[in-house]
């Protein structure tokens, strides 16, 4: 693989991270048996943020242990997972040899995929490709391998979380620490990785240059009941408040 320079930064990163998402893989893979999104896991039967995707080709973007792309199997599609790092496909392999199904899985950047354009119906991430790679990169190949009237759906961070949150491991602010224009690359004093968020109107610019037209933005709101994330930087209260988390949805044209 020919990697970005961030991108060789969140493999390395990744590498040394995978053993701390074994676990939450394997209850993906083994215990959940339905969908759900993000650090809350609020179910997609709430949500319904996905098409039919029965019968579909689907390709997830940053798959890690490629639990979402194991439920997309069980609900009928026909899911390829992409991913960079070495151990988090290997934890998706041996996961698929203990509980199924099958299905490929691809080591590829996100940026740049080594499949054919236009060889599937839905295109997905749930906080792989959607964050860890430049929109301005990934979302083109997205588009590449999108057929015509094909749908891409990902989850990224919360917009308003974004502009709320320290740099070190505490939970989110109720005040703006950072600047809204000029989002783009994130770099942390806690963290090897590099992740990308960018505004509302450059999501909406990104899309449009690439083909796409949004059909939706779904803002999550953590449920009342949900129990407190391993993640330090937000907790329920500030996530009931606003949107930590955000869906979305874009069909190509």
């Amino acid at each position: 693989m020919e990697l970005t320079g961030h991108a060789a930064a969140n493999k390395a990163a990744w590498e040394a991270e995978a053993p701390e998402y074994e676990a939450s893989g394997r209850r993906g893979w083994s215990g959940e048996r339905e969908p759900s999104w993000g650090v809350w896991h609020v179910p997609e039967a709430e949500l319904r943020a996905l098409p039919d995707v029965a019968g579909k080709d689907v390709v997830e973007l940053g798959c890690g242990t490629a639990y979402w792309s194991a439920w997309l199997a069980r609900m009928g599609a026909r899911p390829v997972g992409v991913d960079i790092t070495d151990a988090q496909l290997a934890n998706a392999r041996k996961f698929m040899a203990e509980f199924g199904p099958e299905f490929p899985l691809v080591q590829a950047s996100a940026e740049d995929v080594p499949l054919p354009d236009e060889s599937f119906d839905i295109a997905f991430s749930e906080y792989g490709a959607s964050i860890w790679c430049d929109p301005h990169l990934w979302i083109p190949e997205a588009a590449r391998l999108l057929r015509p009237g094909g749908e891409l759906v990902f989850l990224v961070n919360g917009t308003i979380l974004m502009l709320c949150m320290h740099d070190d491991d505490v939970p989110a602010s109720d005040r703006l620490l950072r600047d809204y224009f000029g989002m783009h690359r994130f770099e942390w004093e806690t963290d090897d990785g590099i992740d990308f968020h960018i505004g509302y109107g450059e999501w909406i610019r990104v899309l449009r240059a690439n083909g796409f037209e949004v059909e939706d933005l779904i803002e999550i709101q953590a449920p009342a009941d949900a129990e407190e994330t391993r993640y330090p930087f937000v907790d329920r209260a500030w996530a009931r408040r606003w949107p930590s988390e955000e869906i979305w949805k874009a069909r190509k044209r």
